[in-house]
């Protein structure tokens, strides 16, 4: 076999270009571009570790933002309310002093109205008394032919009328 006797020819060519190749594939691959690739991972999981942690303390701190604001606007939610019933509180003294003056020139008008209408019936009362009396004296005096005394006649009709 010719080629098992040339392979100790060859082998030592062989060994060396192979030494050559990987030497060469190590060097420039494994040395050149490898720590590159390393570096640049490295460093892409640095920012996204950076990333992470700047996005893990915004949300931190925009929780915190929130829950201030929260207690800052229920305080201003306690406040209106405090506004709003003082506001109401207020409302209601003012109607009901409103209310008590219109309540007092009502009761002063009727107690006038109350004193007229009195007034007017006793007016009226005794009106009816006077025609009354004169009406007795000259139905007496048309059916009996008497004259009845004045006084005794507004005697009479008074007892009729209150008695």
């Amino acid at each position: 076999m010719p080629q098992i006797s040339q392979l100790a020819a060859t082998y030592s060519s062989q060994v060396f270009w192979t030494l050559i190749f990987f030497g060469f594939v190590f060097f420039v691959i494994g040395r050149g571009m490898v720590p590159k690739v390393m570096a640049t991972v490295d460093a892409r999981e640095k920012q996204v570790a950076g990333d992470l942690a700047a996005a893990d303390a915004a949300r931190s701190a925009a929780d915190a933002e929130e829950e201030a604001w929260r207690v800052q606007e229920n305080a201003r939610r306690a406040e209106a309310q405090g506004v709003i019933a003082k506001a109401k509180a207020d409302a209601a003294t003012a109607s009901e002093s409103r209310l008590a003056d219109a309540g007092g020139r009502v009761d002063a008008r009727l107690a006038e109205a109350d004193a007229r209408i009195a007034k007017a019936h006793e007016g009226a009362l005794a009106e009816i008394e006077k025609v009354a009396r004169d009406a007795a004296g000259d139905i007496v005096s048309r059916v009996a032919g008497l004259k009845v005394d004045a006084k005794l006649a507004e005697a009479a009709v008074k007892e009729a009328l209150h008695g």
